[in-house]
């Protein structure tokens, strides 16, 4: 499902509107700041990745409306399975026809949506820059291939990147979730098919961290405002060098792995 697709050099916003931005994607930039510091840090990695690589081609495995690729220069496929169980729609995963139409029309760097199971993908070989999976594995019972089938959708010298629950320290209550990784574990996982493993810990937890988990919402203005200062907070607190090697207290780990 083809949609606008261009690689972009962010400039200023009559440029950007110029270069085929929507006003969806100029509206998320502008409150960028106020964003969960998960998908900040992931989208300030990809960032990084994109501008060392023309016209990058990036694949979002269970991304959705895949946020933390807004505004990154390159082309985006986001790939999902169907929203069909009943647990998928209480918890609102996987994609249906409103989440295709409406990331089509929010996106211009979106430029396929796909229905495909990463552990049996019907994805060609070797052909992108950098694989992203948010907060996906750990909705995985066939692990091993899923990683597997992400190195070899990857080109040589490719990146994956990845978020799961921090194992060592959040307990699994999520009915969807078939396990969390420890540091450790997810380590051991990746090496078994990658080189150049880096596993941290991410974002701190507590009271500003829950805060800014609130759904935004225009008809409650001081609700929504309290969970955009709450997240920048949050963002603040999860910027400190230390916290990537503290177990206790984070709730994520975040990993790159690197095809030779």
């Amino acid at each position: 499902m083809p949609a606008r697709c261009a690689a972009h050099d962010p400039e200023t916003p009559h440029v950007l509107i110029a270069m085929g931005w929507t006003g969806f994607e100029l509206a998320y930039l502008a409150v960028e700041p106020f964003m969960m510091p998960l998908h900040r840090e992931v989208r300030r990695r990809l960032l990084r990745l994109a501008a060392s690589t023309r016209s990058a081609r990036i694949l979002d495995v269970g991304g959705r409306k895949s946020h933390y690729t807004v505004g990154v220069p390159g082309q985006v496929t986001i790939s999902d399975l169907p929203r069909e169980t009943a647990v998928q729609k209480a918890l609102r995963l996987g994609i249906d026809q409103d989440v295709i139409r409406q990331t089509r029309a929010r996106r211009s760097n979106v430029c396929e949506i796909v229905l495909d199971d990463m552990t049996r993908s019907g994805l060609q070989n070797s052909i992108f820059d950098c694989v992203v999976a948010v907060e996906v594995l750990e909705h995985v019972t066939e692990d091993e291939r899923f990683v597997n089938e992400v190195f070899r959708v990857l080109k040589p010298g490719g990146t994956f990147l990845m978020t799961t629950p921090n194992g060592d320290a959040v307990k699994n209550s999520n009915p969807d979730h078939k396990r969390h990784y420890t540091r450790e574990q997810l380590g051991a996982l990746l090496r078994s098919t990658f080189c150049d493993v880096e596993v941290e810990y991410a974002v701190v937890g507590g009271r500003f961290r829950r805060l800014g988990l609130r759904p935004w919402m225009a008809r409650r203005p001081l609700y929504t405002a309290a969970g955009m200062l709450s997240n920048a907070i949050n963002s603040i607190q999860s910027s400190r060098h230390a916290v990537k090697h503290q177990a206790s207290g984070t709730r994520h780990l975040l990993a790159t792995a690197r095809k030779p």
